[in-house]
């Protein structure tokens, strides 16, 4: 499989023979933490369909799944997803079909439907005592703020 960093916010995924790339338009693009969220989404939509098609006796050399997605504030994050997908050689009694499927994705049924998150500190061995800069009046590590994508 490839995964193409499309911009900022969209990825594709082709299924191409192979190991897994992870390839960008630009080489000042990086693959940021929004892109490998979207990349698991987009891979497990992927997966599901390809089982179905698979049982289905139906082709997907030519299956390809985009997903782009948009910010909110207060707090940053991601505020939509859209999860689109080519696949010419699918038959169009079968579009309905495929549509369903893809939104049995576990990635899918996760994000409609988030887990609780839990944030610790672990004080085992590795941890190093050293304490980061923190912003007064967020009380988070200032080179933290809004960084991810930047990693």
């Amino acid at each position: 499989m490839k995964i193409i960093l499309l911009s900022d916010d969209a990825i594709r995924l082709e299924p191409i023979p192979g190991p897994m790339t992870i390839e960008a338009l630009s080489a000042e693009q990086s693959y940021s933490p929004f892109h490998m969220l979207a990349s698991g989404l987009a891979t497990c939509t992927f997966s599901v369909m390809y089982a179905w098609a698979t049982h289905a006796s139906l082709g997907v050399d030519d299956l390809a799944v985009e997903v782009r997605w948009t910010f909110a504030e207060d707090p940053h994050r991601v505020d939509t997803m859209n999860v689109t997908f080519e696949w010419p050689s699918l038959p169009p009694k079968r579009h309905g079909a495929a549509r369903r499927v893809a939104e049995m994705c576990t990635i899918h049924a996760t994000l409609v439907h988030p887990p609780t998150i839990t944030v610790e500190l672990s004080e085992g061995p590795g941890a190093s005592g050293e304490h980061a800069h923190v912003d007064n009046a967020s009380g988070v590590p200032s080179e933290a703020m809004h960084s991810e994508s930047t990693l």
